[in-house]
């Protein structure tokens, strides 16, 4: 089947296939799914949802790795307090902990720089480029010619795609190599943190209730984006002014209530739910199995190494929570596959589809040998990322960095067109960033304590299964004692002085006869595994060609076979834009046999207040709260943003929303695209659906509006962004 005809034959599906609330639509999906999205309620028009630069899309923005939105014509950005996690830790000391006590810039003189590397990334144009990628000489490529051919056309597209000033670029995949998008967004570089809710707010329940439900977090903060007086991006200055969006959110103008048409849109990360039977067995017999293990070692660690010390601490919270919120993530799936029929049914599947595939000579010429090789292919994959597992965690957090640096150092030699992807000019400013703000979140004892634990694992493996290269770089050898490796290990980190910021800065832009040249043990290290590490890229790189032609062929053949059922394909998240739509609604018999309401109350967060650990909602909030209960109780009134049924203000709220990571912090939009909420969790027995929908069971979680203007209102006294968000 030729392309054209393929596409044709999948709009076709769209418009006649039955939709549920699956799904994380292309914004230019929508219009072949506008029957369901009116019938379900949605009352703008859904074609005005394909364009990217009016309303509500303009206002939708990344943070690159969390979805956000423009609340304010001043630029003012809302998302979850987890994704501005880094930059109040960033900002953080004993003396102002922010973490703990929350912050509000009461005028634009008083907000902070966020995280070092910290972006609004603003979607203004996406095309399809599928045909410049892969164009008729590359398709003619396989193996390592494949890979450089496609990445040389990628890079040929971003680079003229930003001759536009203050512009970020990329070529994303979609159904695995089939097709490709050019992604243009505008790239805001000064952002600064203007309010986050205390830690007793915002992450209330902590890893105890995360992923669970009834749930009672107030996971919301305010950023905003800076430009030049001129309007164009810009690196920080005191000069800069606010971003001036051209579309931004309206805050819901009636109450939600269950039942409702809800939508989010924003930035999903990842979803496998077209992968091979194999790539499932693989990831759940053994990665993640491997990953949970390896995370609650590290959890272990660092809480130890940094027991007693607030300042330290502080510097590994953002990471803490990041690991943390994927190790239960992950214990999650594990416990969700255990017993379950996703592997058989997977398996019926594709064996489905290889019968349809062989019973037609032309479907068989086209596709069978791919569908055949993938999977010896994906099981190749599989077999290296298992030997590269321990290396990756035994890593010493600065051979990374000076790894990196010698990496940029080799890749400047050239012209930037010529560069790798990941090392071109328009990447070295957020390196930058990072080099520089590493100390805090970086401590020696802290990483000296992980990598040796890792590092006892690796040497118990034997020898022909190691990494020669990194062995002899980190002068390891088989038998070492405990002690042996300690004191190794103590030596290499006393041999660099990457530890200091002004160091590891003037490391970037030296030539490669600079690194080659040094006595640093990092610099020294790296620079010992630089050729085999190419060598290695080079070899992964000659298998990535192979499987980007049978995987894309692979997926071709899944569409047409799903379109020949009248089944509509949508393709797995890659962290571009997408809107999912749904109803708000309970469950029914959840995990725990019991019933789940829509929506949890400001009564859950009194009863699940303890006054310490991760139930330690600030004293102000009880007692707003307190406050509240007697005078609803003397009235009979629930004020502006109480709920009259429920008797309370709503906190969360359940959605039958499709998301996933990267989602969080995206808008939950009402039926006329008013900010209701912002999407920050699934439920743990749902979260299986990265790689199997769940109809049933499938329930995103949100924090409800009322929930976070009730806060700044009442708790935080935040009069100023209140005002600003036009709340009367």
């Amino acid at each position: 089947m030729k392309k054209s005809l393929l596409l044709a034959s999948i709009a076709a599906a769209f418009s006649t296939a039955a939709f549920a609330d699956e799904g994380m639509w292309m914004p230019q999906q929508l219009p072949q799914v506008a029957k369901q999205l009116k019938a379900d309620g949605l009352q703008l028009d859904p074609s005005t949802l394909t364009k990217l630069t009016e309303f509500p899309m303009g206002a939708i923005v990344s943070l690159g790795g969390c979805s956000a939105s423009f609340v304010s014509p001043q630029g003012l950005v809302i998302t979850n307090h987890h994704c501005a996690y880094g930059s109040i830790s960033h900002n953080s000391t004993p003396e102002h902990n922010y973490l703990a006590n929350g912050f509000l810039a009461k005028t634009t003189a008083d907000e902070l720089p966020a995280a070092p590397g910290s972006r609004v990334f603003v979607t203004t144009d996406v095309s399809n480029v599928s045909q410049k990628v892969i164009s008729k000489s590359v398709a003619k490529l396989t193996g390592k010619a494949r890979v450089d051919a496609i990445e040389k056309n990628q890079k040929d597209l971003v680079a003229a795609c930003e001759k536009d000033a203050g512009t970020r670029c990329t070529v994303s995949s979609y159904y695995g190599g089939l097709e490709f998008y050019l992604i243009k967004q505008l790239e805001i570089r000064d952002v600064r943190l203007v309010h986050a809710p205390a830690e007793g707010v915002g992450k209330f329940g902590g890893d105890t209730d995360n992923w669970m439900w009834p749930r009672h977090t107030g996971d919301y903060s305010f950023l905003r984006a800076y430009v030049g007086k001129d309007g164009k991006p810009a690196d920080f200055s005191k000069d800069n002014v606010p971003y001036v969006p051209k579309h931004y959110l309206r805050l819901a103008s009636q109450a939600l209530k269950e039942g409702d048409f809800v939508m989010v849109t924003g930035y999903p990360g990842r979803t496998n739910r077209h992968r091979l039977p194999s790539e499932i067995s693989a990831t759940f017999d053994w990665a993640y199995p491997a990953f949970v293990k390896a995370s609650g070692e590290q959890l272990a660690i660092i809480a130890k190494e940094t027991s007693g010390n607030e300042d330290l601490k502080l510097k590994y919270a953002s990471q803490v929570a990041g690991i943390n919120n994927y190790y239960k993530n992950r214990q999650g799936m594990l416990d969700s596959y255990a017993g379950s029929d996703i592997l058989p049914r997977k398996d019926k599947q594709l064996a489905e589809l290889k019968a349809w595939v062989n019973a037609d000579p032309k479907r068989k010429a086209e596709y069978a040998n791919d569908i055949v090789l993938v999977e010896q292919q994906m099981a190749e994959r599989d077999a290296q990322a298992k030997n590269d597992f321990l290396v990756n965690y035994s890593t010493p957090r600065l051979l990374g960095v000076a790894s990196r640096l010698l990496r940029f150092s080799h890749e400047f030699e050239k012209a930037d067109i010529d560069r790798k992807m990941g090392y071109q000019e328009h990447d070295l400013a957020r390196f930058k960033s990072g080099v520089e703000g590493l100390d805090r979140s970086y401590d020696e004892k802290v990483d000296k304590a992980l990598v040796l634990n890792f590092l006892k694992q690796y040497l118990a493996h034997p020898k022909d299964q190691r990494n020669a290269n990194f062995d002899a770089a980190l002068h390891l050898r088989d038998g070492m004692s405990e002690a042996d490796l300690s004191s190794t290990i103590d030596a290499l980190y006393a041999s660099s002085k990457l530890g200091s910021k002004e160091e590891r800065s003037a490391w970037i832009g030296k030539k490669p006869a600079d690194f080659n040249a040094s006595t640093d043990g990092f610099i020294k290290a790296a620079v010992a595994m630089y050729d085999e590490n190419i060598k290695r890229e080079e070899r992964d790189n000659e298998l990535a060609g192979k499987i980007q032609q049978s995987y894309a062929n692979y997926m071709k053949a899944k569409i047409a076979y799903m379109n020949s059922l009248g089944q509509a394909v949508y393709p797995d998240a890659n962290s571009t834009l997408r809107v999912t739509f749904g109803k708000v609604a309970g469950r029914e018999m959840g995990a725990d046999g019991t019933s789940w309401t829509a929506f949890t109350t400001l009564r859950g967060v009194s009863a699940k207040n303890t006054g310490s650990g991760e139930f330690n909602a600030p004293a102000a909030q009880i007692a707003a709260i307190n406050e509240f209960n007697q005078n609803a109780l003397k009235t009979g009134s629930y004020g502006k943003y109480g709920d009259a049924k429920l008797k309370s203000v709503p906190v969360n709220f359940l959605a039958t929303l499709d998301i996933t990571g990267g989602n969080s912090g995206s808008a939950a939009l009402n039926a006329k695209g008013e900010l209701v909420g912002l999407a920050f969790d699934g439920t743990l027995d749902s979260i299986i659906s990265d790689w199997d929908y769940n109809v049933k069971n499938s329930r995103s979680i949100q924090v409800d509006l009322r929930y976070i203007l009730w806060e700044m209102a009442n708790v935080d006294h935040a009069d100023n962004l209140l005002k600003e968000l036009n709340v009367k």
